[in-house]
């Protein structure tokens, strides 16, 4: 089961994503910078809103981790199930499996900022200003 630091981790999205790595964001408002990021290194199956508010993490269902399993050809190190609101009419399930997780805390900037403090820095995609 995942345990998350505490804090306000009411608004997530993706903020990277490629065959090595996914990475999660999180804080209470993602306009300006968040605080939580999770890195699952080498995903091998992503069901995933690309945005969602309040999830609640939890233990794979013996269906889910049956599922995975036949799809993958084997278990996976890491399994984590979720289920969140994503803005539709019903609540949105969601499954990541992975080689490994890292949760990682820190403040990132999601736009231009020149000065920035011990343990801060900038989202992957901002970029100086010409």
């Amino acid at each position: 089961m995942l345990e998350l630091p505490e804090g306000s981790w009411w608004d997530w999205d993706v903020v990277s994503w490629d065959p090595s790595r996914l990475i999660l964001a999180a804080g209470h408002d993602l306009t300006y910078h968040h605080r939580l990021e999770l890195h699952f290194e080498d995903p091998e199956l992503v069901s995933c809103p690309a945005s969602f508010q309040d999830p609640v993490f939890r233990a794979p269902t013996p269906a889910e981790t049956t599922g995975v399993r036949d799809r993958l050809g084997t278990a996976p190190s890491v399994l984590i199930a979720f289920t969140a609101d994503a803005g539709g009419p019903e609540p949105t399930e969601g499954l990541i499996a992975a080689g490994r997780l890292r949760v990682v805390e820190g403040l990132v900037y999601r736009y231009w900022r020149g000065e920035l403090g011990p343990g801060e820095r900038l989202a992957p995609w901002v970029r100086r200003p010409e």
